[in-house]
């Protein structure tokens, strides 16, 4: 439910938020007033804004590959460049596809993906248990959702299977991550961020195991930057995976699809 607000209001919800720094006052004040039920969530959410949560943190969702999914206070925001990456996975995926999605957060990759195709079956994990949380909401029957490291909590009967594995991995440097703007470095998980020395820690990992669990054809999918692409491309290719780079200039999106050797298994019914 929204509250309607005068323009007097609005107007002086913009001049706070310009205020206080934001640069899409206008569209961000009108967001608050779609979304709060009341005045007085209108001012609470204006007051949250203004002390430098998110937006998204502040409305309790983000606008993800279409859909409205929820993030509470402390879960990584997806951002719209990931948006290339679900679009990889879906021109490689079809109903019935076995799919995971690693270090899933919010579950929005694994929600956008059941959105556009029917039957998939879907796993996610995540080691935070306020982003597993709000992946149960988003998801929300479409799948099954795990609390753990990695592929530790996936049950093992999926080695083998997966079709399309989505691992949006934290890649920034260590060194790099004080350099965030202070809506991620200080209102999002440090461990959805630091991806080690050089960024590529937690890729190593998830590479290394990937071929176990995909299936003959399968794909990994994982997103990086630019400047890391080379060293993401050696670091899948030195556990068996056929790498390629796809870049998107429009979204500035630079994502490693890396897939297993062997005959492409069929879908599942």
């Amino acid at each position: 439910m929204s509250v309607s607000a005068s323009p007097l209001t609005v107007s002086s919800i913009v001049t706070t938020l310009r205020a206080a720094g934001c640069v899409f006052a206008e569209d961000e004040a009108e967001l608050i007033v779609s979304t709060a039920a009341d005045p007085a969530g209108i001012a609470a959410m204006v007051e949250r804004r203004v002390a430098g949560l998110p937006l998204e943190h502040v409305l309790g969702w983000a606008e993800f590959g279409g859909l409205r999914i929820a993030v509470d206070p402390g879960v990584f925001v997806p951002r719209r460049r990931t948006e290339f990456l679900v679009g990889q996975a879906v021109a490689l995926a079809g109903p019935g596809a076995v799919v995971v999605d690693l270090c899933c957060g919010s579950g929005a990759l694994g929600a956008a993906l059941a959105a556009t195709w029917d039957r998939i079956e879907l796993h996610a994990a995540d080691v935070e248990p306020a982003a597993v949380r709000c992946a149960r909401r988003n998801i929300d029957g479409a799948g099954r959702v795990y609390e753990g490291d990695l592929f530790d909590p996936l049950p093992g009967s999926l080695r083998g299977r997966v079709e399309i594995l989505l691992a949006n991995v934290p890649y920034v440097p260590t060194d790099d991550v004080e350099l965030l703007p202070p809506e991620a470095r200080i209102h999002e998980p440090r461990v959805a961020l630091d991806g080690g020395a050089d960024g590529l820690d937690v890729l190593r990992r998830v590479s290394a195991e990937a071929p176990r669990w995909l299936a003959p054809g399968g794909h990994l999918l994982v997103e990086t930057s630019e400047r890391q692409a080379a060293r993401a491309e050696e670091t899948v290719a030195r556990s068996g995976l056929i790498p390629r780079v796809v870049t998107s200039d429009e979204l500035y999106a630079t994502v490693v699809i890396a897939t297993r050797p062997g005959p492409v298994a069929p879908s599942g019914g």
